[in-house]
C-alpha cells in the first residue's frame, strides 16, 4: 500500500509538471515529447522550471501534509490555501481558487464556496482517496474539502470521480473508470453522462482528434474530466499516456495530474520513464509524505 501511495502522489506531480508548459495552449499532438520542458517567456507559468508542478499538486500537498500532521480540517485547509495565495505562492491558480481565497480573506465565510465548475477542485480528492477505505466517508470528506473553494455540484462530482478512480485502483476493483463515472453521476448527472460519452467514444475506437472536437479540453470539469478518462482508457503505456495528456491543449496541467495519479496507482512508478520520476520537483518530499500518511492511517478511516 505504501508503494501505491507514493506512486499516486509522485505520478500526479509528474503529469502536472509535464502539462504545465502547455496549459492554455492549443493541442500539439504532432509534436509530443516525453520530457519536462519550460514554458515560453509569455506563458503564465514562465517563472517555472522544467519538472516543476502547478497549483494542482500544491493543493494536493497542502491537504496531504495536514492529514499527515493529524490536524486536517476545512478551516486549516482554507487558512493554508489563503496564506499561500496571499503570498503569491500559488502557481497560476484556477480562477475559482483565487476568487474563493479572496472571498475567505475578506471575511465572507469560512468556506469560499464559489459556484463554479472549474477543475481546480479535483486535487483535493487524492489524499482522501489514499486514506479512506469506507466509500461513504470518502465521498463526504472529498465533498467537504472541495466545498472550501467550489460549491457547484459538478465540481464536487469531479472530485468524487477522481477519488473513486484512485481508491478503486488501490483496492484492486474491476472497472475503476466505470465506478468513478457512476459516483460522479450521483453528484451531477450531466458530468456523469459526459464521462460515459467519453468512455463510449473510446470503446468505439474514435480518433483522439475527433474525440477532442466532441469532448473539449477547457478548464471546466465538463471537459477536463471526460477527456482525462478518455485518455486513461485509450493509452495503456504510461509514457504515451502522459506525453499525450501533456499535449492535448487547454487544461493540460490538470489533465496530466489526473492521468499521472491514475498511472501511478495502476501501474506503479517502475512503469514511468525513470528520468521523469527522478527529475520531478519534490520527489523526496512526496516519498516522506506517503510514509507519514501510511503510518498514521494504514487504510483506516
Amino acid at each position: 500500500m505504501l508503494n501505491v501511495m507514493t506512486a499516486t502522489l509522485v505520478g500526479a506531480a509528474v503529469g502536472d509538471a509535464l502539462g504545465m508548459p502547455n496549459e492554455t495552449s492549443p493541442p500539439s499532438l504532432r509534436h509530443t515529447t516525453g520530457c519536462f520542458t519550460r514554458p515560453s517567456r509569455w506563458h503564465p507559468n514562465a517563472d517555472l522550471l522544467p519538472g516543476q508542478y502547478t497549483d494542482d499538486t500544491q493543493i494536493m500537498l497542502i491537504i496531504a501534509e495536514l492529514l499527515a500532521d493529524g490536524r486536517y480540517s476545512e478551516t486549516e485547509y482554507a487558512d493554508e490555501l489563503c496564506r499561500m495565495f496571499a503570498a503569491g505562492k500559488l502557481r497560476f491558480p484556477d480562477a475559482t481558487i483565487a476568487a474563493a481565497c479572496e472571498h475567505i480573506t475578506a471575511g465572507k465565510g469560512e468556506a469560499g464556496g464559489i459556484y463554479s465548475a472549474t477543475a481546480g477542485c479535483v486535487a483535493t480528492a487524492l489524499p482522501f482517496a489514499l486514506i479512506c477505505e469506507n466509500p461513504i466517508t470518502l465521498r463526504e470528506r472529498v465533498v467537504s474539502a472541495c466545498g472550501v473553494t467550489h460549491s457547484h455540484p459538478a465540481a464536487h462530482a469531479a472530485a468524487v470521480a477522481c477519488a473513486f478512480l484512485i481508491s478503486s485502483v488501490q483496492r484492486g476493483m474491476k472497472n475503476p473508470l466505470s465506478i468513478a463515472r457512476k459516483n460522479a453521476e450521483l453528484e451531477d448527472t450531466v458530468l456523469g453522462k459526459r464521462i460515459g460519452t467519453a468512455l463510449d467514444l473510446e470503446a468505439e475506437g474514435i480518433s483522439l482528434d475527433a474525440a477532442l472536437s466532441v469532448l473539449g479540453n477547457d478548464v471546466t470539469v465538463y471537459q477536463t474530466l471526460p477527456l482525462s478518462f478518455f485518455l486513461i482508457a485509450r493509452y495503456r503505456s504510461v509514457e504515451e499516456l502522459l506525453s499525450v495528456a501533456a499535449h492535448v491543449g487547454g487544461n493540460t496541467d490538470t489533465i496530466g495530474f489526473i492521468c499521472g495519479a491514475y498511472a501511478g496507482a495502476a501501474y506503479g512508478l517502475s512503469s514511468f520513464p525513470p528520468g521523469l520520476v527522478s527529475a520531478v520537483e519534490g520527489k523526496g518530499r512526496m516519498e516522506i509524505l506517503a510514509r507519514r500518511l501510511h503510518e498514521r492511517y494504514a487504510r483506516k478511516d
